[in-house]
This record gives structure tokens, C-alpha cells and sequence, in this order.
């Protein structure tokens, strides 16, 4: 288990986190301390929703039941009770675990909302949730089980039981321990819950933020990488880098096209391959690299606006009721449907599916000799080798797959909760797919890179600066294909070079391609 050392924690105050900030905690292992400022007004919340119960209110999750059970009154004597059962209750999530930097990026999301002070719990809740944060203490959250409308019930429970000493913990990738024991290891005391508090626990859209955070800057990631593809499919097909000129994009103003044009002349400079053949009869290349401004700037335009969706969510408080101190009001609304976040995910979704698509479309014209001055599958003896014959077809059955995962979920409610949560949003069903389409397009975009790579192999000539940079990082790991081998592993290690985004500071280190 890896403590974060408390030099260089990110703190609590209510002030906004920015995505950086949330992939430094999931990713980097850098730890959070809820601020003074954010104590005092958790406080402030509670003692008001104290005096709220006191005076025989009626709030919803604290007299009364939850979902369709609202119209069930609670007596003080069961009102502890209640919020524990609600745990276990709710705990029934199915699947694989979400991975370990989904889980950090859970627990710091849940506790800033809390920070917030507009839940009415105690600052011993946000408190917790941070120490098994700093302790690398994770919960085990199977990852199949929410709708997206009260908040990620299911998988928020689970976050809730180890709070309180039930529940299970991960060990390793894929293992996982008895919470009890973990909190006693690691000399952390169980909660035991007061009124509202596990409420406040498991409504909130966290677990569908988080996964979009980390699908968004791995797809950031991903599209700089594919214009690297870009710009090597067009030298080895011998495309012209007219259509990459700024005076197209001035007249269709889009800003992902312009960027997009811009990075592909960048990656291009000092090019022998384009002069070499500037006079050539072809008048026009294909849309996959005629049209790549378009296309991958409409991506670009995408992840930008998801970006700003999700900038937005992880800095708001969305939990039911929400409890307003100055004037002790406990109001209960909906600021726990997930639709804006479903939405941007399926369209995040549906963006990388076309950028792997349309990968895949020039790869299919660099291993057709027909279609290009290449030898047939980049091979020197074709018939006795298959060269890169079947990589295309692995890029070809990826894209299907992320074309069936592309429909939207958001477009699919069903009702829950005897139809009084009659329209759920499944924005962590979207925020699931988006993540696993990225992962299968980035392996699209390395069967490119390595196919661009190798026709490469057959031009005697430069290609561009930024494409020079592209190769010898791909051949630092894989060498050319002389004759056929087995290139399963290679494709999986020129996708983590992808993923990591070693490929893409190769290049910035030659050339200022920008990522938006």
C-alpha cells in the first residue's frame, strides 16, 4: 500500500479543481487535506440540518425513506439505523472493479462536493474519505449496477461500506480484502454514521465524472496521436498537404480545424517526400487525408466541449437534499441526474469511434497496392509473407466494436424505483463505453503508426520532422517487418507508448504540435 506523503497535498477549500488537478490525485498518487475554510462551513451545514430534524421538519432521506418509500415517516429512534441500511442496501453492484485511479479519483470527487457545505454532514465524513485517499486505501466498486440518476447509487455505496467497516478493499489490480481489517491495519477508525450521511454518500454523479476525466485526457492524448498517424499515412500514400493550408480553415472558422491544420504542417516540415511529388497527375487524395482538419477537428471540438462539461461537474454539489445554512432550509431537487454528463459521454464516445474509423481507413490504402505505390501489405514477398495483411483486419474488428459501442446510452432509460425514478439518464453506462472505445482506438491508431512506419521502410526519402520523431520512437521498440512474426505484443507496446504519451512528447520535442 503507497501512503502520499502529506508535502505537496492538494487542498480542500471549496475553490474549483481543475481536470489537472484530479488526474495528479488519480494518476501521479498525490494526496488531498480538507482546508479550514471548507471545516467550517461543512459545520455550519450540519448544526443547521440539526436544528432542521429538531424542530419536526419533514427531509427526505432523513425522516423519511428514499425512492419510492419517500411517504414512509422514520422515527428518530431508527433514523441512525436508516442511513446504514441504506448502505447496505444499495450495495449491490456487479462486474469487474473499477481500476485503482478510478477509485482515487471517486473519493477525492465525493469529498470536494462535501466540502462544498451544502450537504449538512459532518467534516469527519470528508475527513475519511480522504484518509483512505491518502492511504491508497481503496474500495472495491464493481462497476456495473448504476443508472446515472440519483447519483452512482451502487457504486458510491460500496465507497460508503468501508467507511464504516464493511465492505471489501482492492489489493493489487485484482484482488480484493475485508474492509474491517484493512481499516484497522492502516489504524483508520470506522464511521459510524449520523443523519443524512450515507444519503449524502451515494447521491452524486462522481463515478461517472471521474472515468470521463480520465477518458477525457487519454482521448487528448489519443488525438495527438493521431494526427502523428496522420501526417505519416500521408507521406508514405504520397498526399498532398495542400488541404492543410490556414486559408481553408479561415473560411469555415472551426476551432479544432485550424488547430488540427496547423499540427499536421507542423509535423511536416522539412519533408522530402511532399516535393518529391508536387507535379503528379492526382488532383485530390482521399477523405481520410484530405479531409483529416475536418474530420479529426470535429474530434477536437468534442473532447473540448466534454472537457468543459466535466470542468463544470466536478466542481458542483450534487447530492439530495441539499441543506442552505444561512436560512436552515433543507431543499430536495435533482441535481443528481446525471443527463448533462450522459450526454457529453456518448458524444465523447462517438468522436473517438470516428478517429479510429477513420484511422483504419488509411490504413486499408497503405497495405493495398492498388490504392498506393507501396508493395502489397508492406511486404517485400508478398504470397510467402502476409505482412500486414492481418493487423488490418484486428483494426478493422476494433472498429466494429467501438461503432456497436457508440450507440448512445443516453437514449436509453428505463424506470427504477416502482416508477418514481421514472427517467434515468445511464450517464455511467456512457462514461463506461467511452473509456473502453478510447482503449480500442488507441490500438487502432498504433496498427497506423506501425504500418506508416513500415512503408516508410520503402520511400528513400525524409519524411517530415515531426514524423522522423514518430518513427524513431515506435523502432526504439519495434524494428521494421523483414518477414512475418507474431505482432500482437508489438501493436500492445506502440499502444502504451500511445496511451503513456511518450509518443507524443517524442514528438513535441522536435516539433510544437499542440494537443488544444
Amino acid at each position: 500500500m503507497a501512503r502520499t506523503s502529506t508535502r505537496g497535498r492538494l487542498r480542500l477549500n471549496g475553490q474549483p479543481l481543475s481536470l489537472a488537478d484530479v488526474l495528479a490525485i488519480a494518476r501521479e498518487g498525490r494526496g488531498a487535506v480538507l482546508g479550514r475554510a471548507a471545516r467550517a462551513r461543512m459545520e455550519q451545514a450540519h448544526q443547521a440540518l440539526l436544528r432542521l430534524e429538531a424542530s419536526g421538519e419533514t427531509i427526505y432521506g432523513v425522516t423519511t425513506g428514499v425512492g419510492k418509500l419517500t411517504t414512509v415517516t422514520i422515527p428518530p429512534e431508527d433514523r441512525i439505523a436508516l442511513q446504514h441500511n441504506l448502505l447496505r442496501s444499495h450495495a449491490c453492484g456487479v462486474g469487474p472493479p473499477l481500476p485503482r485511479e478510478v477509485v482515487r479519483a471517486i473519493l477525492l470527487l465525493r469529498a470536494h462536493a462535501l466540502a462544498h457545505g451544502y450537504s449538512g454532514v459532518r467534516v469527519e465524513v470528508a475527513e475519511r474519505l480522504l484518509e483512505l485517499l491518502n492511504a491508497d486505501l481503496l474500495p472495491h466498486l464493481p462497476s456495473r449496477g448504476s443508472v446515472g440518476a440519483s447519483g452512482d447509487l451502487a457504486p458510491l455505496a460500496h465507497v460508503g461500506l468501508v467507511l464504516i467497516g464493511e465492505g471489501e478493499v482492492m489489493r493489487g489490480e485484482a484482488g480484493r480484502g475485508s474492509a474491517r481489517t484493512a481499516l484497522r491495519r492502516a489504524r483508520i477508525v470506522p464511521l459510524s454514521l449520523q443523519t443524512k450521511e450515507a444519503l449524502s454518500l451515494i447521491n452524486g454523479t462522481q463515478a461517472m465524472a471521474a472515468l470521463g476525466v480520465l477518458a477525457c485526457a487519454d482521448a487528448r492524448m489519443l488525438l495527438g496521436a493521431a494526427q502523428v498517424a496522420t501526417a505519416a499515412s500521408v507521406e508514405a500514400l504520397k498526399a498532398t498537404d495542400v488541404p492543410f493550408e490556414d486559408r481553408f480553415a479561415k473560411l469555415r472558422p472551426h476551432p479544432g480545424q485550424r488547430l488540427i491544420a496547423r499540427n499536421l504542417r507542423a509535423l511536416l516540415i522539412e519533408s522530402e517526400i511532399l516535393p518529391s511529388h508536387r507535379g503528379c497527375a492526382k488532383v485530390q487524395d482521399p477523405y481520410s487525408l484530405r479531409c483529416a482538419p475536418q474530420i479529426l477537428g470535429a474530434v477536437a471540438d468534442a473532447l473540448g466541449h466534454t472537457e468543459e462539461v466535466l470542468q463544470r461537474e466536478i466542481n458542483a454539489v450534487t447530492d439530495n437534499p441539499l441543506i442552505f445554512p444561512e436560512a436552515d432550509h433543507a431543499l430536495s431537487g435533482g441535481n443528481f441526474h446525471g443527463q448533462p454528463l450522459a450526454f457529453v459521454l456518448d458524444y465523447l464516445g462517438l468522436a473517438i469511434h470516428v478517429l479510429g474509423a477513420v484511422s483504419e481507413r488509411r490504413l486499408a490504402r497503405l497495405v493495398d497496392a492498388k490504392l498506393s505505390e507501396l508493395p502489397a501489405f508492406l511486404t517485400r514477398h508478398e504470397g510467402l509473407h502476409s505482412g500486414f495483411m492481418v493487423p488490418q483486419y484486428i483494426a478493422a474488428a476494433l472498429v466494429s466494436e467501438t461503432k456497436l459501442l457508440s450507440h448512445p446510452a443516453s437514449a436509453d432509460s428505463l424506470p427504477t424505483s416502482a416508477g418514481q425514478e421514472d427517467y434515468n439518464s445511464m450517464g455511467m453506462l456512457a462514461a463506461l463505453k467511452a473509456r473502453e472505445i478510447v482503449e480500442k482506438a488507441e490500438a487502432v491508431v498504433a496498427i497506423e503508426l506501425l504500418a506508416a512506419a513500415q512503408a516508410l521502410e520503402f520511400i528513400p526519402l525524409q519524411p517530415g520532422r515531426g514524423v522522423v520523431a514518430a518513427v524513431a520512437a515506435i523502432r526504439r521498440l519495434v524494428p521494421p517487418l523483414a518477414e512475418d512474426r507474431p505482432m500482437g505484443h508489438e501493436i500492445e507496446q506502440v499502444r502504451a507508448l500511445i496511451h503513456s504519451g511518450e509518443l507524443v512528447r517524442a514528438v513535441q520535442r522536435r516539433v510544437p504540435l499542440r494537443l488544444g
